[in-house]
């Protein structure tokens, strides 16, 4: 019989502020009471000296005053560069166009624009040759700070990491640019807060990652994935990575790895995704880098590497997605039993079937659950099994009420 020493995980909420405990408020991380209860839980397990690590999910100057009102500031990598505001630096999209040109790595042809007179003039340009750009606020993520502008129909596409898309009306292309800046200024600059990216938008491209671990003395690369978009949202991401050429796998890897050292230049220490898309013709193009713990994480970090251990032979994919528009899932019970039913249940003997990703709360009366689930499986012919059984099964109520 063996026991193990390890303490139990002890989780505290910050204090209730104005967002009613709907959002966290940054400002109450230094709140007296929480940092009590912070202080006794480090008093009853050796002292602020037994801390490993103060790790954060997101690089907030806000994390930096609760370590160093608790004494930890040398607990928390890279704290001197996020007390100062080097998170937001790190994660605004004009930035990262200007340290990649300093890194010399690859990017999409466009600029950084500062007022609407000059996106308009960057934006007609590039739409002479693209027939479609990408306009990215400095900051917002999973697409939703970025907006697909469309002059060649054609180009409408859903699969774009751009949660928006304007097509340009049958004006001239002078006028249509002119309006739609005069429009789109405020949304795209928040309110005049900060420059805008203009990309030119390339069709038909793999939209993939490279993620990396940055620490005070080197780079670790963590892993490779690919997200795939319905309807201009993000519906599906699969790690790892496999199917590149290898010529297309060095060119991401290396792009990545002098993104990932030019942050580390910078102050940047954490976890950090460099995003590439990987044209038609093979070519790797970085188009943002997110300087902090992703969405990604748990997918290739716990799912993938300690539950699946998918790199292991034979090897697995995981795939995570999100239950589409036209599922309908009552409530997480009926999803559960659905998998036993199906024989979809994750197996550990087999390292096939569906992790949920997440907790599944049952939606109220009349409408479907929203949440995630991961597909873990040997081939592309064994995902679309799995994918195609629930899909039978979810859509079948909606099909006999039609």
């Amino acid at each position: 019989m063996s026991t193990d020493a390890r303490p139990r995980p002890t989780s505290h909420s910050a204090p209730s502020s104005q967002y009613g405990g709907r959002l966290l408020d940054p400002q109450m991380l230094t709140h007296p009471d929480l940092l009590d209860q912070v202080r006794s839980v480090l008093a009853g397990h050796g002292g602020a000296e037994e801390v490993q690590e103060v790790w954060a999910l997101w690089p907030s100057a806000s994390v930096a005053r609760f370590a160093t009102a608790l004494g930890l500031s040398e607990k928390l990598p890279g704290a001197g560069f996020f007390a100062q505001g080097g998170g937001e630096l790190v994660n605004n999209k004009t930035v990262f166009r200007m340290l990649a040109a300093a890194a010399g790595t690859p990017v999409a042809a466009g600029t950084v624009v500062r007022d609407p007179g000059e996106a308009a003039a960057a934006t007609q340009q590039l739409l002479d040759g693209a027939g479609a750009v990408v306009v990215k606020q400095a900051h917002n993520g999973a697409g939703v700070g970025n907006e697909l502008l469309v002059a060649d129909p054609l180009l409408a596409t859903g699969h774009a990491g751009a949660r928006h898309l304007h097509q340009l009306g049958r004006t001239d292309l002078i006028t249509g640019v002119t309006a739609y800046w005069s429009e789109r200024w405020t949304w795209a600059s928040a309110d005049g807060r900060f420059p805008v990216v203009i990309e030119e938008f390339i069709p038909d491209a793999r939209t993939v990652y490279c993620e990396q671990h940055l620490t005070d003395t080197g780079i670790q690369p963590t892993e490779m994935g690919e997200l795939r978009y319905t309807s201009r949202r993000l519906s599906h991401e699969s790690v790892p990575l496999r199917d590149l050429t290898p010529t297309v796998e060095k060119q991401l890897l290396e792009g990545s790895a002098r993104l990932a050292a030019t942050y580390q230049n910078v102050g940047y220490r954490g976890r950090l995704s460099t995003d590439a898309i990987v044209t038609p013709d093979g070519q790797v193009l970085f188009t943002e880098v997110n300087a902090q713990v992703t969405g990604s994480w748990h997918i290739y970090e716990v799912f993938a590497h300690h539950i699946v251990h998918a790199n292991a032979a034979p090897e697995r994919t995981v795939t995570e997605s999100h239950v589409p528009a036209h599922w309908t899932v009552p409530d997480g019970a009926t999803f559960h039993r659905t998998l036993t039913e199906l024989g979809l249940a994750y197996d550990p003997a087999t390292r096939t079937g569906v992790i949920v990703s997440m907790p599944i709360v049952d939606p109220p009366s009349g409408s479907g659950a929203q949440f995630t689930f991961s597909t873990v499986y040997d081939t592309p012919a064994g995902h679309d099994a799995i994918w195609n059984a629930l899909d039978a099964r979810f859509t079948a109520p909606c099909r006999a009420a039609a």
